[in-house]
Formats: C-alpha cells, structure tokens, sequence
C-alpha cells in the first residue's frame, strides 16, 4: 500500500528534525584557544642574570707601623686628592711602663756607660798628649837632620811613633762615640709613656696622603685606636668608574664571547643602559642554589658604555639585572615558545586551518625566553595555538578565545 504524498513528507520532515537533533546532540563542541600569529622580525637571544656594580679600582690605605691610629681627619664620601689630602694619622706604638727591677737594671746601665764614656774621654786627653810629644820629637829629629847632626834611622823612628800616636788619637775618639751610643740607648730604655709622643720634636705622628684621586669608600673607625702594621684604614676610589659583576652559571658564561652587548635593567633609573664584556674570570666556584641543587658560577665582568650624565646615582655597590646579548639576528622567522609542544624527537605547534587545529612538525634554531627561530614548518602570517591543552587534537574543532 502506497503512502499519501502528505503522510510522506510529514515522514520526511520528522525524519529530517530527528537527524538534526541527534546531530546537535551528539556533535563535538569546539575547544576555545589563543591564538597567536608567526611572524618575521629581528630576535634576540639572551643570558639573563643579576649583576652589582663596583668602583674599577679601589685604594687601601693601611698603617705602615704599628701604632694608635687617630681620629680619622676624613668621612666616608668625602673628595680627596692625590697627594695633597691626608686621609689617615698613625701614632708610634708608645713604650711600655717599667717595673722597678727593670727601671733599676736601666739606670744601672746608664750608670755603667756614663763611666764608660769618661774612661773613653779619658784615654782622649792621654793619647792627645802622646801625640803632641811624638810630634815634638819628630820636629826636633827633622831639624837635626836637616842639619846633619841626626840619622836618617832616627828620622824614621820619630816618624813611626807620631804615626801611632795619630793612630791613637783616632781610636780613642771612635771609643767616646762608641761610649755616648751606650749612654744614649742606655737612657732611652728609661723613657716612660709620657715622653711617647715626641711633641717637643715636632714628630708626633705619620701622615697618610691620599693614593688617587676620588672620594672616601670607607673608613674602618672613626676614632682613635691601637693598629699594628698593614691594619686596613680607609678605602678610596672614583665613583665614576663603575664597572659591573654579574654572577653566571659557567656553561652560559662559555657561549659569551668578549665584547658582548647588555642591557643593565633595574638599577633604579627610568632608562636601560647599556654595558659591554670585558671578561669572565678564569675560575669558577661551587654554588649551593636555594633547591639544594649545586651549580658552578662565575664572575662576568662589564664596562658601562652609556655616560656617566645618563646614570647619575648609580654608585659602588648598588644591584642591577642584565640581558646579555648572546645572538641575535634582523629577520628571522619566530613562533611563541607557549605554542610549542614534543612530539616524539620533534617539535610541533597547532596551526589554525579555519576552524579546524592541524598539527604541524616545525624546526627549530635559536631560542629567546619567549620565542624561538623557526627554521622550517611554519610561514609568515600562520596562526597557532598558543597554550595549547590535552583536549586539543589533530584535526579537532576549535574557536579563538577573543571572539567569544
């Protein structure tokens, strides 16, 4: 039996509804996503560190004797001169006072050179007189065999004795200024604390003269006290030459080569400014890092190319952060970090195929902390998925976020 042609379009209509609420039913939603465009631009790859600035070159001034240091005649921050500006005065270490035994061991020894010294003085006036009587011998045999009346024997013996009383002479004259030496160390074994400082000869103390030009970094104290030779007593330096020292992990140090660019961000200025590598230290050393996790550093050295009126406050010792430029390059094809993903050995974004995802394999090079160097798989002006998650397959739906 033949349907009616309206019992079958009723049939063909329920049919069609029917489909259409099983399709909607049990369709797949599509997956919201960000998306981000690929470009081409210049890209940057940097070592990123913290860094602290230090004075280039920095003057110790240290006691050359041991003594009192005295109240410092500079402050920190202080201009000095080269030369001209007395940055430190030490005092000689002042002697010790005496116990009787030992004052009367000392007066006993000046007793004892004061007789030596006359003895001395003594033994002078004697020899003085040999000699004056051994010259007046050698003048009389002188006139006599001038005259014929002597030998000449005699003439050679006069001479030999006034040789000897001239030699004499000269003795007895070193023996006094031997005598007066004893007498004079003698003596200063007796001096006390009180006769210390030598005001009444005009040399209390040494002065320091600053080593360079520059201000006061520090001064170790302030007011008087005991020192011993080599004691530290104030720091100098030109706070104009800063350099700065950055603290790298070793295998990031090696990819730097000398001369390499950065940017000095932080430092407490509204600008970036900018440094360049002098060096790194030939030594690393071992660093226990806040996960327990051990890491060998070492010191990156920079100079400051920016000018001195641009980074004004910046001083010795203040902290810094630096990107230094390890590579870089104008045009270069560049994709989100955030969009890639590992599949197996390779790399792979989700590019956007109108509303579908398509899984592509790319290849990368260089890598910033935000993007890295496309080298294949992906052009210019393609969108991928940024963040993408578990959800997200091959051939799935998706809609961009910002158009919801």
């Amino acid at each position: 039996m033949s349907l009616k042609p309206r019992t079958l379009g009723i049939l063909v209509v329920g049919g069609a509804i029917l489909a259409g609420l099983l399709y909607v039913t049990f369709r797949p939603e599509p997956i919201a996503v960000d998306l981000h465009e690929v470009t081409r631009g210049p890209l940057q790859v940097t070592v990123d560190a913290d860094g602290q600035t230090r004075i280039r070159d920095i003057f110790e001034v240290a006691a050359p004797i041991s003594g009192t240091a005295l109240r410092s005649p500079v402050d920190v921050g202080d201009a000095v001169l080269a030369g001209e500006t007395v940055v430190a005065l030490v005092e000689p270490v002042p002697p010790s006072l005496l116990d009787s035994r030992t004052r009367m061991q000392a007066e006993a020894s000046v007793g004892e050179a004061e007789a030596a010294l006359n003895v001395a003085r003594t033994e002078l006036r004697r020899s003085v007189e040999e000699q004056t009587y051994a010259q007046m011998q050698f003048d009389r045999v002188q006139v006599l065999v001038e005259r014929g009346v002597s030998s000449i024997t005699a003439m050679e013996d006069v001479t030999q004795q006034l040789a000897i009383a001239d030699a004499t002479v000269d003795a007895a004259e070193a023996r006094i200024n031997i005598a007066q030496s004893t007498l004079d160390r003698s003596r200063a074994a007796l001096i006390g604390p009180d006769g210390a400082n030598g005001a009444a000869n005009g040399d209390c103390c040494i002065e320091l003269m600053s080593p360079a030009d520059g201000v006061v970094l520090s001064v170790a104290n302030i007011s008087e006290r005991p020192v011993t030779a080599g004691t530290p007593l104030v720091s100098i330096g030109d706070p104009t030459q800063l350099e700065i020292v950055a603290d790298l992990l070793s295998s990031d140090a090696v990819r730097l080569a000398p001369g390499a660019v950065a940017m000095v961000e932080r430092w407490g200025g509204p600008d970036t400014l900018m440094a360049e590598l002098d060096r790194v230290e030939p030594s690393a050393r071992t660093h226990i890092s806040a996960l327990g996790i051990e890491e060998q550093r070492v010191d990156a050295i920079f100079h400051l190319t920016t000018p001195q009126e641009a980074r004004a406050g910046l001083g010795d010792g203040f902290s810094t952060f630096l990107r230094i430029v390890e590579w870089q390059a104008d045009e270069v094809t560049q994709v989100p970090l955030s969009a890639l993903f590992r599949r197996g050995d390779t790399w792979a974004v989700f590019m956007a195929n109108g509303n579908t995802a398509q899984e592509v394999t790319v290849e990368l090079g260089r890598r910033s902390d935000r993007f890295a160097e496309v080298l294949s798989g992906l052009e210019p002006g393609a969108m991928v998925v940024t963040h993408p998650n578990d959800d997200l397959v091959d051939g799935g739906l998706m809609i961009d976020r910002s158009a919801l």
